[in-house]
């Protein structure tokens, strides 16, 4: 990724997190924020755990992420990611990384989500007989755009990576469906 596309991506970020800030200045309802609150009530922590096993198949992963709730309707945060993927005889990745979050509740029971992800994937193939083993080493951004539906601290939805590439992206397709939690 060049200098250009990587001014690109983060000011796309930048402009989707300040028209989601902006989102709640022009919103219909007063929200209050009880200013005796401190840093730590706001906080919430979450995130994702992953476990694929099958016929020499391994895929572990672990994703945590903290937000901080700016009032009710606005939330920020950022997450890790760490994983491990293996297909037996064929290759072994490690993925690893961090994302900026960016959440807004226009309505309670909707979440709409920004995500800049940026992950480095370290990946080595296994030689045979026919092919010599390798190790491909490459960083991956995504920018999520996502919306769900939001029940107590649970949001089921779907997000895309509006940075989709299918020869470079990480994952096989933009689409991406999810579950998040937060405490």
């Amino acid at each position: 990724m060049n200098n250009n596309q990587i001014s690109i991506v983060f000011k796309s970020f930048f402009v989707i997190l300040a028209v989601l800030f902006s989102s709640f200045a022009i919103a219909q309802q007063n929200y209050t924020i009880d200013q005796r609150d401190n840093f730590w009530d706001r906080v919430q922590l979450g995130g994702g755990l992953g476990l694929g096993i099958g016929s020499g198949y391994t895929d572990i992963s672990v994703m945590p992420s903290a937000i901080y709730n700016v009032n009710e309707i606005v939330a920020v945060g950022v997450g890790l990611q760490f994983g491990y993927l293996s297909s037996k005889n064929y290759y072994e990745s490690f993925v690893y990384g961090g994302s900026l979050i960016g959440l807004v509740n226009p309505i309670p029971e909707i979440q709409l989500s920004a995500e800049l992800e940026q992950v480095r994937v370290d990946t080595r193939y296994e030689s045979n007989v026919n092919r010599p083993g390798f190790s491909d080493n490459y960083w991956n951004t995504a920018l999520y755009l996502g919306a769900g539906y939001r029940t107590g601290s649970v949001t089921i939805g779907a997000r895309y990576d509006v940075l989709y590439n299918p020869d470079k992206s990480l994952y096989g397709s933009g689409f991406m469906p999810f579950v998040r939690v937060y405490f």
